[in-house]
């Protein structure tokens, strides 16, 4: 990676409602691995599927192998498993350090599956992202200094959505740990974390989790709260503030949350050509669905993506 590199991609692969939207109808089905399609779009990715269950080692060393077959500069992220970071409660009670319950087991496979990313050479960053329960008090600080301890050989970032701990003690804190303070944008509501550009670390980390104030708090299902699509003049505000945060880090992962129906893509794309002045590939469903791509974007068919690999899992 070039230093000051910004490394644009999507929160996951894994989504029902990008069949025919994001990938080509019945992709998966004709064995083709969804990552050969990410990687030749976009030069990062966040692993999301590690937040609810832990990387098995053998799926790590398969999606770095069949990225790096696509795009040999292409670099993963990987959230931690949400038994460090939510109650097991969470849409129950609030999070803090007395309602997070990991056990042995969960570090245990947590740490076979970051090593396993690890040892590919493709792994950018840990993401340890907490909910906006989680407040600024000292229980939750201890909490916290103890959980960076435990995974100091990987490259951290850390996600804290309320109001709290945006504070020069805070950042402070961070720059001493040599921890990476995650930029957010989300929906402004009650003490939520607004819009920051700080940087802790050789590490900068942009999450947008989209505007939809509406259904953070009250969508029938889960996924409802990220049905966002991020204006022009949105993706504008946080393109200067993205190239404010690069000239600080060494590398910035900017990663689009707003999948509902692949809406994390066409941001996603459309905040890389906003970077780097150049026209970009993207999915021929995805530019199909949302044609106000093509005029920055170029197609990208199933049969310029490769050969064929197995799926495995």
């Amino acid at each position: 990676m070039v230093p000051g590199s910004i490394l644009v991609g999507p929160a996951g692969w894994s989504y029902k409602d990008w069949d025919g939207v994001f990938y080509p109808s019945g992709m998966l089905r004709r064995k083709l691995h969804p990552l050969l399609l990410v990687a030749r779009c976009f030069d990062t990715v966040e692993i999301n599927t590690s937040f609810y269950g832990h990387i098995k080692p053998e799926l790590a060393k398969l999606w770095a192998r069949i990225a790096n077959d696509v795009n040999p500069n292409f670099v993963f992220t990987a959230k931690l498993h949400r038994s460090f970071t939510h109650s097991p409660l969470a849409a129950m009670e609030p999070t803090s350090a007395a309602s997070i319950r990991p056990n042995d087991d969960d570090e245990r496979l947590a740490r076979e599956g970051l090593e396993a990313m690890a040892a590919t050479g493709k792994f950018g960053a840990l993401l340890i992202q907490f909910p906006v329960s989680f407040k600024n008090t000292s229980l939750n600080r201890e909490y916290l200094e103890t959980l960076l301890r435990q995974f100091i050989e990987f490259p951290r970032a850390v996600e804290v959505r309320h109001s709290t701990w945006n504070n020069p003690e805070t950042i402070a804190y961070f720059a001493e740990r040599n921890v990476s303070f995650c930029n957010i944008d989300q929906p402004q509501i009650g003490r939520s974390l607004e819009a920051t550009s700080h940087v802790t670390s050789a590490i900068g980390y942009v999450r947008l989790h989209g505007r939809n104030y509406d259904q953070w708090f009250e969508a029938d299902k889960s996924a409802d709260r990220y049905n966002y699509l991020y204006k022009t003049a949105e993706l504008t505000g946080w393109k200067d503030r993205i190239e404010e945060i690069a000239q600080q880090a060494k590398v910035t992962f900017v990663v689009t949350n707003n999948h509902f129906e692949a809406k994390a893509g066409v941001n996603a794309l459309q905040l890389k050509h906003m970077l780097t002045g150049r026209r970009v590939l993207g999915p021929e469903p995805l530019l199909a669905k949302y044609p106000e791509l093509k005029a920055i974007a170029d197609p990208v068919s199933e049969g310029s993506m490769g050969r064929r690999l197995p799926l495995l899992g």
